[in-house]
């Protein structure tokens, strides 16, 4: 579209349709946060406004400045032209309700192990201040971490990374989330410069991404670490390690949950003995599995 075209723009309105056709019409791809294009550019238009989130209905007919809707058209073309997702252009993104800051030192945040956690980890966890030590594997951003100290409060949380770039990021986060003083962030591979300790609930979002699948992600994952995607051949270079060094980790009645995404025939065929619980979530049914020590040790 023309600059001069662009002054026929006048109203939260006109952009959000806009935005909507231009998404349409360059074919993106969506999945960090959103999984359609209207709701990707609400969010955009809204957040570049500085209005609330939630609050659409009632600005649409309202028109915007010159410069307002400069900025808009200035992040629209970076995320079509450039692909960037939506997330890495606003500096945040929303997970349960909850804000956090993102850039591309980590993986944007989605895992629907946040939904579990919200839940309290319910029927399988009964007792949610009865658990005194949660791990994070994998950490990125924190959230999942953040999330686990609100639903158990109780709990002292650990976060661990390789990247310790994620993990400035992670730190911010935490100490935005006021948890600070019961979330501690560990730079280590897995287990190896972790202290040892019986953790009751281990969560792990680990790289699981098979190599064929690497090769052909969209343009929009390819803006994300590489290191907290690519899971080798089969994506279970990492979950390998994990599930042998696990129970070393882990309390008499602790729990492992664990995210796969889409490697469930990959899941089975490296581990064809072990029998998880599947956990289902609003958006998943056969991505996160739940396994005992028990089940790990045997």
């Amino acid at each position: 579209m023309q600059e001069s075209a662009h002054h026929d723009l006048h109203t939260l309105r006109d952009l959000l349709r806009y935005a909507v056709s231009q998404f349409n019409a360059s074919h993106l791809s969506f999945g960090h946060g959103s999984d359609n294009a209207w709701d990707e550019a609400a969010y955009l238009l809204l957040h570049t406004l500085h209005l609330p989130l939630d609050t659409l209905d009632p600005f649409l007919d309202a028109r915007v400045l010159p410069e307002e809707r400069e900025r808009f058209l200035a992040l629209l073309e970076r995320r079509i032209h450039e692909r960037v997702p939506a997330a890495y252009l606003t500096g945040e993104a929303w997970l349960q309700g909850h804000r956090f800051k993102v850039d591309p030192r980590v993986i944007i945040p989605r895992s629907p192990i946040a939904e579990l956690l919200t839940e309290g980890m319910e029927p399988w966890i009964t007792d949610p201040e009865s658990i005194d030590f949660v791990l994070d594997l994998c950490t990125g951003s924190g959230c999942l971490a953040v999330l686990a100290a609100i639903a158990f409060p109780n709990a002292q949380v650990d976060a661990v990374d390789l990247s310790e770039h994620a993990l400035e990021v992670a730190d911010e986060n935490i100490e935005m989330s006021g948890l600070d003083g019961r979330i501690t962030t560990h730079c280590s591979d897995l287990f190896a410069s972790l202290p040892l300790c019986e953790y009751d609930l281990i969560v792990c979002n680990p790289p699981y991404v098979n190599s064929r699948a690497m090769e052909n992600l969209p343009q929009e994952y390819r803006h994300e670490p590489t290191l907290a995607l690519a899971g080798g051949d089969d994506g279970m270079d990492i979950v390998r390690k994990l599930l042998e060094q696990a129970p070393r980790y882990m309390s008499k009645k602790g729990l492992l949950v664990l995210e796969i995404g889409n490697e469930y025939q990959n899941f089975l065929n490296a581990f064809p003995d072990l029998d998880p619980v599947w956990l289902s979530t609003a958006n998943s049914d056969d991505q996160i599995l739940l396994l005992t020590r028990e089940q790990l040790v045997s």
